[in-house]
């Protein structure tokens, strides 16, 4: 900043907007800014290095090192704050991994992008994630035993006064024991039907009897017959003293019977998730694919999104890249010349992303682009300063065109020939374009049996093979789909 004002004649402001530019690495307008420094502009009264006297090239060949400088640069107050802060976040990941991580996403609770992608992080470091519960959870995230409990706070249209209510009731009288009991001690205004029905979707009441699905169905008769009660019996004097004078088979028929309706699948259990937190928590529908979508991908959503402190993405514009994941959105629009283009979100285990497909690469791709599809996608990414990162796309496959190997071992090839048979009877069932490869560790030997043989490698194939030939022996590879041929 000292050297543009003294040098170029700059103004204490526009020498802050030199310094924000070189610290944020904006070549652009660090580019822009060396005419002014060297040449001047006079309508913004920068007179220049020029016109104060000091050579053309001597004024470039400082610039020159100043933008050198920038790229390496940080000043050592805030270098010595970082190092501190990186020694004892350091610690506490390592001795307090579930109060650290906990504290973290509680700090980012508010940005969906970060809680997945920390989410994420915690699998990895074998830390489970819990759903919200209104017996166990807090406000934000915090920690029981060794996993960690997702905020009450995250669930959508619950507002914090709601929250604050139940953890005072609560602490007040004790934990909830069921359905009926957590609606007649929170009727008192603070809880709507809509609350209760976004707390079941979140897995916040998965604590107390009956399924999500049970649950769902007699919420709402619930609170109708309590705020009934309320109405018939102002100070609600039945519940309290006349209750013990009841035989037993008249108690039951206050009680709360739950219809025999089961649980909802997987998939509309996840689906409520994240229709309530705005991620999934009890699991991923991608997540069986994982080892797949890291194999293929170049980039995640992740790299996409503008990061506040850099106002930039990640991902450079005109990067080839390869996303992969599932398309939740699909919006079709027609060009002035009438031609069909689409615009897609695809979600990944991180976040989502926005893919531009033009009417030429649409009409070669459009049988893949359908709702719930999964999918990568090639193509280049489409950055703009300030905004989140596209991806424009050039070529679409299915997650099927990620072929994958099943390798199965065996110590001796006269233990392969014994087993060979044994090993056709148990695949002979199983069609698909899944290779098997099997291989002979003491002669270091392999053998890829025809494509007649190949399989579609599942859950059912995989336990039956490992069940009979040890899980030691068992073992799929994926492929990348540029290794395809």
């Amino acid at each position: 900043m000292q050297i543009v004002r003294d040098l170029a004649g700059y103004t204490w402001g526009r020498s802050d907007l030199v310094r924000r530019a070189m610290s944020k690495k904006k070549q652009s307008v660090m580019e822009e800014e060396r005419r002014n420094f060297v040449y001047g502009k006079p309508e913004e009264n920068v007179p220049g290095c020029v016109a104060n006297g000091i050579d053309e090239k001597v004024a470039n060949k400082i610039y020159d090192e100043m933008i050198d400088f920038a790229k390496y640069a940080f000043n050592k107050s805030h270098a010595a704050a970082y190092a501190v802060v990186s020694y004892q976040t350091a610690y506490l990941k390592y001795y307090y991994p579930v109060e650290y991580m906990a504290a973290l996403m509680t700090s980012v609770q508010d940005n969906t992008s970060k809680v997945s992608e920390y989410i994420l992080t915690c699998r990895r470091m074998g830390i489970a994630i819990l759903p919200p519960d209104i017996n166990e959870g807090e406000s934000g995230f915090s920690v029981s035993g060794k996993q960690i409990r997702y905020g009450l706070s995250a669930i959508r249209s619950v507002g914090r006064p709601v929250i604050e209510a139940i953890l005072n009731e609560r602490k007040k009288a004790g934990k909830f024991t069921s359905l009926k009991d957590f609606l007649t001690r929170m009727s008192g205004g603070e809880v709507n039907k809509r609350a209760v029905e976004n707390f079941i979707k979140a897995g916040a009441m998965d604590g107390l009897e009956g399924t999500r699905k049970q649950k769902m169905m007699v919420y709402a008769s619930i609170l109708d017959s309590i705020h009934q009660d309320k109405k018939n019996v102002p100070d609600g004097q039945m519940s309290l003293f006349e209750m013990d004078t009841l035989s037993e088979e008249q108690k039951k028929e206050y009680e709360i019977t739950m219809p025999d309706v089961g649980e909802y699948d997987k998939e509309t259990m996840l689906g409520f998730e994240k229709e309530v937190l705005g991620i999934y928590v009890s699991g991923h529908p991608l997540e069986e694919y994982e080892e797949r979508w890291r194999k293929n991908i170049s980039a995640t959503t992740a790299d996409f999104l503008l990061d506040e402190e850099i106002g930039e993405a990640k991902i450079k514009d005109g990067t080839a890249v390869m996303v992969g994941g599932m398309i939740t959105e699909k919006t079709i629009k027609y060009t002035k010349t009438n031609k069909v283009m689409a615009f897609l979100t695809i979600e990944d285990l991180l976040g989502t992303v926005e893919v531009v497909v033009f009417p030429r690469d649409y009409e070669k791709n459009q049988s893949l682009m359908q709702e719930d599809a999964k999918v990568f996608i090639r193509g280049r990414a489409n950055v703009e300063e300030e905004k989140n990162g596209k991806v424009i796309c050039e070529k679409v496959y299915p997650f099927d065109a990620a072929r994958r190997e099943l390798w199965i071992q065996f110590a001796t090839k006269a233990e392969y020939e014994q087993n060979e048979q044994r090993l056709y009877q148990t695949i002979v069932d199983s069609d698909g374009n899944d290779a098997v490869i099997i291989y002979i560790s003491t002669e270091k030997a392999l053998k890829r049996l025809p494509a007649s043989r190949n399989v579609h490698i599942d859950n059912s194939l995989l336990n039956n093979l490992t069940n009979i030939f040890g899980e030691k022996n068992v073992k799929v590879v994926e492929k990348a789909i540029e290794n395809i041929k």
